[in-house]
Parts: C-alpha cells; structure tokens; sequence
C-alpha cells in the first residue's frame, strides 16, 4: 500500500475508476493495482533466485543512497536550524507515540540471518553484519529526521503530504527536486519490500522444514531452489493487500508492531534459556563471551521489550484503536492452531525440546555434507 500512496505524489491523478470504502477511504482500481502488480514482479523476482533478487536489491540500494546525499547537501544549502525549533514537543505522549512505531521500522535486519544458508559467508562475520546493519540504519534514520526538521518550520511541516519530499522541494526551491525525493522513497520501499519477502519466504521455509508450518511451504522450485510455495503464498497476500486502501497500511503497521516486540521478547528468552541448557552449543558469534554476560544482556532485552510491549495496551499514551487488535487477534488465533502441530519424530513432553534441535544440527549436517 506504501508504493502507491507514494507513486500518487508523482503522479496526482493516478486513482481512477473507484471501486469500494474501507474505513472511510476511497480505493480505486488504478491506484491498487500499482501495489498489485509491483507484488507479481517483486514475487518473480525472488522466485527466480537470490542472485536476481541481490543485484536489482543492489541498484536500488546504490539509487536510494544518491538521494540521500543530495538531501544532505540541501540541508547544509538551504536548511537551517532556525527550523528545528522546538527541538522537544509534545511530552511523553509525542515521544511513545513515535517509540510505538520503531519496532516496525526495524522489521528487515532479519533478513540477512534468514538467507544466510544462500550466502557464503562465515557464520561469525554475519551476526557482525546484522550489528553493523542497525548502526547504520540507525544513522540513516537520524539524517533524514534532521535534514527534514531544517528545511521547513515545524508547522509547515505537519501539513505536508509527505514530509520529506516536500522538505526536498524546500531545500532547493525546485518541486523537481521533490519528485526526486519520492523516487527515492520508492526506491526504499522496493528495497524493503523485496528483503522481506526473501527472509520471509525462507522463516517459512524453515518452520516447515522443521514441521512447525505445513510441509507444502519447504517445496523448492525444481530449477531456481528457492521456496517457491512460500514466495507464492506471500505473494498472493501483497497483490490482494492494496485493494482494502491506505487505511490498511496503518493498521497492519499497528497490528503488526506488537508481535514483533513479542518476537524480539521470544528471541531473547530462548537465549538465555540456550545460554543454560546448551551451554556446549556450537555459537560462532558468542555474545557477552563466556560468562554471563550473555546472560544478563538477553535479561536485559526481555525486561526492555516488555515495557516496550505495555505502550500499546489500553490507557497508554499510544494504545492502539480496536481495528489493529482485531488483526493481532487473528493472527494469533492462526498461531494457536499451528502451536499444537508437534513436528513428525518428536515425542511431547519435556525432552521435545532436546530432540527438535538434535534434528535441527542433523538437517544442518547433512545440508553442510551435500
């Protein structure tokens, strides 16, 4: 839903030929179909192999970073820090209200543990890229929040349609440069959109190798080796996306924030747990080094994602509406029916546990020996 909604900066007149509301928003044929079929290239990309999908990630990757630089040097041009005032408003509720969506924002960094067994690189040097990955991100972000505060006042831009590409336009009194700019916000939301798909595909990939989905998402494509009934599946999810408007975008952002401080709150449990039950696990990447360290940095990041998760039940400064917890809650109804799926081979009970990764070092073996 993003491409389109972007694309319509460029293009004003892209909604024709209206076709339904969804809460209240207008969706049109030609606007959804842009999301649509941008989803049938982006899926036949990745089914065609991780290399395809790595060199057109690469151009876009090179394009996006060009914008970027323009929009630094516009800032150091025409911005001013005259503009950043006030550099604080709005309390605390201005500050969850921005905290509540960054787990979201970090959605991605994932991707490159998940497609590890496509690429050849060592273990070790991929959990230093994935730390490396956030830096970096992290420093990018922080660039374009105060590239755009320079360039308008802060009233100025609240009313912008899409801030940064107006803040562009400020910067070199061109509307030019702003269509620039969202050609760069396309070229972002390409570049998420396609590592998403690709780690996505492979989690699913893995769960059912491992028995935890249905075994009919660890199919390979008979040529290209890539998840194919995976990519499809998720593929048919993006194309369908577009048809239900904007308001979906923000609510799948919404609905999905929460599960994913959930997962990251999953993560670290079983860290700490594998830090004391498997203590002679082979770990390429040792965090926090041989005592426990460790230990207390996963403490450290369930006890942080907990209060994370607390901002978006009721009565907080940013609880979320009712529509995004209907979505949390049916997706997690779908999770308690796979919950009971107990991988074929293992027995229930409290050696399941033991017996699962004693399956899961064997498939790795043999894929190392193949």
């Amino acid at each position: 839903m993003a491409l389109p909604r972007t694309a319509q900066y460029l293009f004003p007149n892209l909604s024709q030929i209206p076709l339904w509301e969804v809460a209240g928003y207008q969706v049109h044929l030609t606007w959804a179909l842009v999301g649509a079929i941008a989803a049938v290239v982006i899926t036949g990309i990745n089914i065609l192999g991780v290399k395809l999908a790595g060199v057109a990630q690469t151009f876009v990757v090179v394009f996006l970073l060009v914008i970027g630089l323009m929009l630094v040097f516009g800032s150091f041009v025409g911005g001013s820090a005259t503009n950043m005032e006030p550099f604080f408003t709005g309390g605390l509720n201005g500050y969850f209200a921005v905290l509540v969506v960054v787990p979201f924002l970090f959605v991605g960094f994932d991707v490159i543990p998940q497609s590890a067994e496509e690429v050849n690189i060592p273990a070790r040097q991929i959990g230093r890229l994935v730390v490396v990955a956030v830096i970096l991100a992290t420093i990018w972000y922080v660039m374009t929040v105060l590239t755009t505060a320079s360039a308008m006042p802060a009233g100025e831009i609240a009313q912008a349609d899409i801030a940064t590409a107006d803040a562009m336009g400020a910067l070199f009194g061109s509307d030019v440069m702003a269509k620039i700019l969202i050609a760069g916000g396309i070229a972002g939301i390409l570049t998420s959109w396609n590592s998403l798909l690709l780690g996505a595909s492979r989690l699913m990939f893995s769960m059912a190798r491992s028995g935890m989905l249905p075994a009919w998402f660890a199919k390979l494509h008979p040529k290209y080796r890539t998840p194919v009934n995976a990519l499809v599946f998720i593929g048919v999810l993006s194309f369908v996306a577009p048809f239900f408007g904007v308001s979906m975008l923000g609510w799948l952002v919404d609905s999905g924030a929460p599960s994913i401080v959930i997962a990251y709150i999953l993560v670290a449990l079983v860290f700490v747990i594998l830090r004391r039950r498997e203590p002679g696990m082979d770990r390429p990447l040792r965090v926090g080094g041989q005592g426990n360290g460790g230990i207390m940095i996963g403490v450290a990041a369930v006890v942080l994602c907990l209060g994370l998760l607390s901002l978006y039940l009721p009565g907080m400064p940013a609880a979320l509406t009712p529509p995004p917890w209907i979505l949390f809650g049916l997706w997690w109804v779908l999770g308690a029916v796979l919950l009971f799926r107990i991988p074929s081979g293992v027995t229930p009970g409290a050696d399941a546990e033991h017996e699962l990764l004693e399956r899961l070092r064997q498939r790795r073996e043999s894929a190392r020996n193949s």
